[in-house]
């Protein structure tokens, strides 16, 4: 008997521990509604009583409030939520829209401040060690509350198209191919979702060791394989939201409503939306709403919603550990454009009105991206061992899809279990897993085609070769997962010549990144350019432009050996010996001398980012978040008695950061070099000119950005031996919104340089020494008018500026995507 009340017992806490409370109020008087009723995919639960509040239970992870005479609305299921109901009259918002205030309650902005600034503390980073995993279900289908609605009008369709006589298309064959699999998949997701993915992970953390994420399981539907890269796609679990960022308190609006009891804290409620908000009748009043915790300032819950109620939302939920902040659930649902079908024969020369008439009765329906991810198996302190760290930051321990059932926080419903059965059926028949891996190559600034990566970059102008045309071409993992060889070829339209090259890479483990590689190249570059050994692929195509306006171009032809190996996730190290001859493009001579001269020299190259997150694929390491600093660090050594014409030394270093203080966000890169030794000019140091000086007309301040280069500086004017410059660049926390959806933004930046030669008159050719500080300043508008570029201003100062606007004033143009 004791057993049996005792059972009782725990299935009615279980009960109560479950149910969810929801309080209904009037968004004009934050009065509470009566009779709103709540519905579970379109089923009655229950309805608010005369406080506006309703508690039950439910298996849906979101809800809908409706009641006559205000706009319905939904909410994430949570235990405790609050809704705001706006009412239907038009009159009524276009009152409250006058009323509205257009400025921040300063109550509710004080206490943003202290979240933002209390949020390092309250993060879980604070801990000395903590463990928990995570489950993550994202998938991509029609609106949940139209698939009843998609089934019948997809089933009318197929009935009308199958009675209709002798069915012939008269469409080219590609069309016709595309209207027979565009009708496969519209019949495949009447029971189906069209994409769904599911990953399991487990985050582990040490002061002392750092951070390590274990991929416990994924699943992805149509794909036989796993995408590393989307593996490595990551949450808001250690983000300040952008809701609290001090840069985007003009994008919002903030008010702060009452205070309400959530499992026992006190909490803030602070309701936001955008500066930009219209109220028209079908539309949400506030974006969301801010939950703070009041003991600690720390975020309990967040609910950011779109304009448009059908746009869809986001809720984050987090819960205290040891007095820590940890995020708990996350749900998203967002908006992905529609599949829409004709059901109104297009007439051969139609009228307006008949356009009109017939797009009017297109039918469409809603497609969204759906994501639910649930955080649990919470312990802290964790005891952690020095192996568990080890490797990448991010590791895969399984992928196929086997274990997920083990960490599933909901099962599968059947409209997800088929997702796996028939998309998986047509990424078989459709070879998606090749067609991914096209995609993911471009991460990689690549072009996939079977079993060859194409390298584009090849492909370039500059003055001295002109219109440069070529590509890359490697064999990638599919052809040998250790043994890649690789060639490029290359045609210059001005200086009419050839540049080939071909090489190999052997890996020695597929574990990391470790591979000896031996090359053949005949080439030419730009002469004192700074080292680019191991810089990603932003920072080398956004320092591309620094070779367009140089002139002063060396051909060589040789061979080079070397090895690279990654010591830890953050330290790098690249060696090599090379042998080759070199002969100057342009009217030089060194010491007197001229025509071809043979170098043999080895290059040591390290790199350090310490914070910077990687994950091991197949292709190769992959950097899935670039944090910093970062520091590259490179040795060249020449050497006579190996066959070499010179004795010299090369050393370069280049140091960047990024952080953020109360007055914004602030870049930094500090870089230098010296060389000792007596060798032709391309062996020292060009100090980064990107204008030509030659140009006149409209464009003849214009040039590209690049990551170490000056605006007004002429190139390849300027040449030393011994070199040291800075570039800082500061955002001013103010964000804004021109036009279109973009968020806009200004830079403030400074740079200089400073060097000298000590034997300028071994160089036989017309050029400077820069042995004053130069000086450069400029303003740059981040999105410009709502665009993906950037536009600079920039002007020259300090001992190098003349009297002549024109010369001091540059414009540079550089792509949003390219970042810092």
């Amino acid at each position: 008997m004791n057993k049996f009340f005792s059972l009782i017992f725990l299935f009615c806490f279980s009960f109560v521990f479950s149910q969810s409370t929801l309080s209904v109020f009037r968004a004009d008087n934050h009065k509470p509604i009566k009779g709103a009723k709540i519905y579970c995919n379109n089923q009655y639960i229950t309805e608010t009583d005369e406080k506006g509040v309703a508690t039950f239970t439910t298996k849906c992870s979101k809800v809908d409030v409706e009641i006559n005479g205000f706009i319905g609305d939904e909410v994430v299921v949570d235990k405790i939520m609050e809704l705001e109901l706006d009412r239907q009259n038009a009159k009524t918002h276009e009152i409250e829209g006058v009323v509205l205030s257009n400025e921040s309650d300063p109550r509710a902005l004080a206490i943003i401040d202290k979240v933002f600034r209390s949020f390092k503390d309250n993060s879980p980073n604070a801990l000395d060690s903590y463990s928990y995993k995570s489950y993550e279900k994202m998938s991509y289908d029609v609106d949940e509350d139209s698939i009843r609605e998609y089934r019948k009008f997809i089933d009318a369709r197929e009935d009308s198209l199958s009675k209709l006589p002798n069915r012939e298309f008269a469409q080219k064959d590609k069309k016709k191919k595309d209207s027979i699999e565009g009708e496969q998949m519209m019949s495949v997701i009447k029971d189906s979702k069209m994409f769904l993915w599911e990953r399991a992970m487990q985050f582990l953390y040490s002061k002392k060791y750092g951070e390590k994420v274990n991929i416990l399981d994924n699943r992805i539907s149509g794909l036989k394989n796993p995408v590393y890269e989307m593996l490595a796609l990551r949450s808001n679990r250690d983000k300040i939201p952008r809701e609290i960022l001090p840069e985007n308190r003009s994008l919002y609006r903030y008010f702060l409503t009452d205070s309400i009891d959530i499992d026992g804290r006190e909490n803030f409620v602070i309701r936001f939306r955008q500066v930009d908000y219209k109220v028209p009748v079908n539309r949400r009043k506030y974006n969301g709403y801010l939950y703070i915790d009041k003991e600690t300032y720390a975020i309990k819950k967040i609910e950011s919603n779109s304009k448009v109620r059908t746009d869809g939302s986001i809720t984050s939920v987090w819960i205290p550990i040891q007095n820590k902040w940890f995020l708990k659930t996350e749900n998203l649902k967002i908006k992905m454009g529609s599949s829409e079908f004709s059901t109104v024969k297009k007439k051969d020369n139609e009228t307006a009105e008949e356009k009109k008439e017939r797009l009017s009765k297109t039918k469409r329906f809603g497609n969204y991206a759906y994501m639910k991810a649930d955080y649990f198996d919470f312990q802290t302190p964790v005891e952690l061992k020095a192996s568990q760290f080890s490797g990448y930051t991010m590791g895969v321990q399984n992928a196929d899809g086997t274990l997920l059932d083990q960490y599933r926080t909901d099962s599968l419903t059947t409209r997800e279990k088929q997702t796996y059965v028939k998309i998986d059926s047509l990424g078989k028949k459709y070879t998606l897993d090749s067609k991914v891996k096209v995609l993911t190559a471009l991460l990689r600034g690549k072009f996939t085609v079977g079993l060859v990566d194409i390298d584009p970059l090849q492909t370039k102008y500059n003055r001295y070769e002109g219109f440069r045309l070529g590509a890359g071409f490697k064999m990638n993992e599919r052809f040998n997962r250790y043994i890649s060889p690789d060639v490029y070829l290359a045609y210059g339209f001005k200086d009419r010549d050839w540049k080939y090259g071909a090489g190999i890479d052997f890996r020695t483990t597929l574990e990391r990144n470790s591979f000896f590689r031996i090359e053949y190249f005949h080439d030419v570059a730009a002469s004192g350019r700074f080292s680019q050994n191991l810089w990603n692929m932003k920072m080398s195509i956004n320092n591309t432009g620094m070779s367009i306006q140089n002139d002063k171009y060396y051909k060589y032809d040789g061979f080079r050996a070397g090895y690279e190996i990654d010591l830890s996730n953050s330290l790098t190290l690249n060696v090599s010996a090379k042998r080759q001859t070199e002969e100057a493009g342009f009217d030089y001579q060194f010491m007197n001398q001229s025509g071809q001269f043979t170098t043999f020299s080895s290059l040591a190259t390290i790199k350090f980012s310490p914070n910077s997150k990687n994950i091991m694929t197949p292709a190769g390491k992959y950097t899935y978040d670039q944090n910093f600093p970062e520091v590259y660090f490179n040795y060249e050594q020449g050497y006579k008695t190996l066959g070499g014409d010179f004795n010299y030394s090369r050393l370069d270093v280049l140091y960047t950061h990024q952080f953020r203080t109360i007055l914004g966000n602030t870049g930094t890169r500090v870089y230098g070099g010296y060389y000792l030794g007596e060798a032709p000019i391309w062996h020292a140091f060009e100090m980064g000119g990107l204008d030509s000086n030659k140009n006149t007309g409209i464009l003849s301040n214009f040039n590209f950005t690049t990551y170490l280069g000056f605006a007004t500086m002429t190139a390849g004017k300027y040449f030393n031996d011994k070199f040291a410059g800075y570039f800082i660049t500061h955002r001013i926390p103010w964000y804004f919104k021109s036009f279109g959806k973009n968020t806009s933004s200004f830079d403030v930046i400074y740079k200089g340089v400073i060097g000298n030669m000590k034997n300028p008159e071994y160089h036989q050719f017309e050029f400077s020494p820069l042995d004053h500080l130069y000086q450069e300043v400029g303003f740059e508008y981040n999105n410009f008018l709502s665009s993906r570029f950037n536009l600079g201003f920039f002007y020259r100062v300090g001992h190098y500026a003349n009297n002549n606007f024109k010369d001091n004033f540059a414009v540079q143009l550089k792509l949003k995507l390219l970042e810092f």
